[in-house]
C-alpha cells in the first residue's frame, strides 16, 4: 500500500463508498449549522462530475432552481453529509457531462437505465411471505412520511 493512502485511511473523517455514478440523480442530505441550531437540507440534482483525488474526492451535483442552473460540489467523506440517496440511474457514455450546461428542457434529459426485474417467484412460495413483504413497503413509506415531516 502507497504511503499516501495508509495515512489518508488513518484520517479519513467518515467511512463512504459511492454506490453512484456520473448522470444518476441524488438526493444530498447536507447538515447545516446556523448559531446553536443544526438542521439538514436536501439538494436533488444530476451528478455532472465526480473526481477521484483520494481523501478529496468530490462530485458535482447540478440542478435548475427558478430557471437557473446551480451546481455544488460536496466532498464525499464529509461529515456534514448525512446521507446520499440515488433517486434514479441513467446511462451515459461519458464521465464528465458538462455539455447538460448549455441545454435546457428536454434535450437535457438523460436516459433512464432499466433495471432488470428479478424473476417470479415459483408457486411453491408461500402467500404469506409475499403479503409480509407488502406490509414492509408500506411500513417504509410511512417511515419515510414520518421522517419528512420532522425535516420540515
Amino acid at each position: 500500500m502507497d504511503i499516501m493512502q495508509a495515512i489518508e485511511k488513518d484520517i479519513k473523517p467518515v467511512e463512504r463508498t459511492i454506490d453512484f455514478e456520473t448522470g444518476d440523480t441524488v438526493r444530498v442530505h447536507y447538515r447545516i449549522v446556523e448559531g446553536t441550531r443544526e438542521r439538514i437540507q436536501v439538494y436533488e440534482g444530476i451528478v455532472i462530475a465526480i473526481d477521484n483525488k483520494g481523501l478529496s474526492k468530490t462530485f458535482t451535483v447540478r440542478k435548475i432552481s427558478f430557471d437557473v442552473g446551480v451546481e455544488r460540489v460536496f466532498p464525499v467523506f464529509s461529515p456534514k453529509i448525512a446521507k446520499i440517496e440515488v433517486v434514479r440511474k441513467s446511462k451515459t457514455r461519458r464521465a464528465k457531462l458538462y455539455f447538460l450546461r448549455e441545454r435546457r428542457g428536454r434535450s437535457a434529459r438523460l436516459k433512464e437505465k432499466r433495471v432488470k426485474s428479478v424473476k417470479k417467484e415459483s408457486k411453491s412460495a408461500p402467500a404469506a411471505q409475499v403479503n409480509n413483504a407488502e406490509t414492509d413497503v408500506r411500513a417504509d413509506v410511512a417511515e419515510n412520511q414520518v421522517v419528512s415531516e420532522k425535516t420540515e
